[in-house]
């Protein structure tokens, strides 16, 4: 942390039941007038994500899961149409998104290639999201995936064409943003 602009003046633990929220109050200078600001911030870890393709077939991978804070806010079922993705252990991201590809997929990837990486909601959560593309094929399938029973994971494995998936975004049913960012890289780069 290196901004002069900035100084911490205190930190409280409001929540370390799933992950950590901290209330952070903090000084902002900005143009000689100090300003005090207090904000909720969300500590839980850095992710990796991994759009599965095949430029072959034209096909991609995704995932079908229930997610509760969808439900929440107006998803009326819950469920999410994503590309495969996980939180980092203590592994590195690319580690990570291999062994998550095939907890999740089935599918064992020796290699991965990485897009970029970006904070997803940089207001309230800390999260740096690692994003990979990976190519597949069917000899690469080990599994049925659908994730580990102990993380009480029940996803469905859905390998759908290439086109229908990015027009799933259009129409509404694909609407989490790695996984609408990992497709519009595909279509931008040719990938499928």
């Amino acid at each position: 942390m290196n901004n002069p602009e900035i100084k911490i003046t205190k930190t409280e633990l409001l929540s370390d039941n799933w992950y950590v929220l901290n209330k952070v109050t903090f000084n902002y200078n900005q143009n000689e007038k100090q300003e005090v600001h207090v904000r909720e911030v969300y500590d839980r870890g850095n992710g990796a994500a991994i759009l599965l393709y095949n430029s072959t077939k034209k096909t991609v991978i995704l995932t079908r899961q229930f997610r509760l804070p969808t439900y929440l806010n107006g998803n009326n079922n819950g469920m999410m149409i994503e590309v495969c993705a996980g939180l980092l252990d203590k592994d590195n991201p690319e580690a990570c998104i291999i062994r998550e590809t095939e907890e999740e997929t089935g599918y064992r990837l020796k290699k991965v290639e990485k897009v970029f990486q970006t904070y997803m909601s940089p207001g309230a959560v800390t999260e740096i999201l690692y994003l990979f593309t990976g190519e597949y094929d069917d000899s690469m399938k080990v599994h049925e995936g659908g994730g580990l029973d102990e993380e009480q994971e029940h996803i469905e494995v859905l390998e759908l064409p290439f086109e229908q998936a990015f027009q799933m975004i259009g129409t509404g049913e694909i609407c989490d943003a790695k996984t609408i960012i990992l497709l519009q890289h595909a279509k931008l780069n040719g990938l499928v």
